[in-house]
């Protein structure tokens, strides 16, 4: 370790001591009465320290004030370099802020939100590719990048699906159109996962819905199949009365509203109650006189009177 390093880290006794240089101008900063007591101290290099002070103003839990000093070199003299509000260890502070990319959740689009796609989007991939055409996640086309240097012409960073060019014939996008399948980009494999993933989340085997059904979906009446590679485990359900009516839901998927559910489940029947509080158990007044509880007595007043 150096000596310059040994130095810096050792506060200058001057710049230590001004303490009162230090709270006056932390005063004049802030409003009155906001200054606290002071906090400590930290060596920000040679003859230069920072003094922090409590901030005693409502909704700065946890800040301090803090106030650099310096003195030159072979100087008596300390000034005040600056003063400013900072965040202490156990400030309470914003949250960090985060993209609006990474805050959207499923459901928050309105009526005339626009959600732009990445270009690199995992989700997606080309949907057509060809040496004679461009790759479709470029921003121009060669057509119009070729127009670059024309004194007329503007390079625009839009996507080349706004434009109505007429494919080549015979070329690969052509063939596409007429099949009806000429798209920029479609579901990449990832994307196709994600999206299962997320519906059997919802409509899976693994709900409650699914668990207490009599049957599964795939032998369901309402099951309406679609096309594709998901089609191999995902439906849409046609059952006005189902709670999944109008979503894609998994072939394991079921609820109560099984077309083939002729017969009703047998409700569960409740336990056997310990104590039977529907019966009337009798209480009589007396004991009996055979139950042992009393000694049978001869009573000479009630026998002359006919009483037993």
């Amino acid at each position: 370790m150096s000596a310059a390093t040994t130095r810096s880290r050792t506060p200058d006794r001057l710049c230590a001591e001004a303490v009162d240089l230090a709270r006056a101008a932390a005063e004049e900063a802030a409003a009155p009465g906001i200054v606290g007591e002071h906090v400590g101290l930290v060596s920000e290099g040679d003859r230069v320290v920072t003094h922090f002070f409590q901030c005693l103003e409502l909704g700065y839990r946890g800040w301090r004030w803090a106030v650099t000093v310096a003195r030159a070199s072979r100087a008596k003299i300390v000034t005040v370099d600056e003063a400013a509000l900072l965040p202490g260890p156990d400030a309470v502070l914003a949250p960090e802020w985060v993209p609006w990319s990474e805050r959207l959740r499923p459901g928050d689009m309105g009526p005339g939100d626009l959600l732009p796609t990445d270009a690199e989007d995992l989700r997606l991939e080309p949907g057509y590719t060809g040496e004679d055409e461009p790759a479709p996640n470029v921003p121009v086309s060669h057509e119009m990048a070729d127009l670059v240097e024309a004194e007329d012409a503007d390079l625009t960073t839009e996507s080349p699906t706004g434009f109505t060019v007429a494919p080549l014939r015979g070329s690969i996008p052509a063939v596409a159109e007429e099949l009806g399948m000429r798209r920029a980009r479609v579901l990449s494999r990832y994307g196709l996962h994600t999206a299962a993933d997320r519906w059997e989340e919802a409509f899976g085997p693994k709900t409650p819905m699914a668990q207490s059904a009599p049957a599964a979906c795939v032998s369901c009446g309402f099951l309406v199949p679609i096309g594709g590679s998901l089609g191999q485990a995902f439906g849409a359900c046609a059952n006005e009365f189902s709670p999944a009516d109008g979503r894609l839901v998994s072939l394991a998927y079921g609820c109560g509203g099984h077309s083939e559910a002729a017969v009703m489940p047998r409700p569960p029947q409740p336990a056997a109650p310990v104590i039977d509080e529907t019966r009337v158990d009798p209480f009589p007044l007396r004991p009996s006189p055979d139950s042992g509880s009393v000694t049978p007595t001869a009573d000479q007043d009630t026998e002359e009177l006919g009483h037993s």
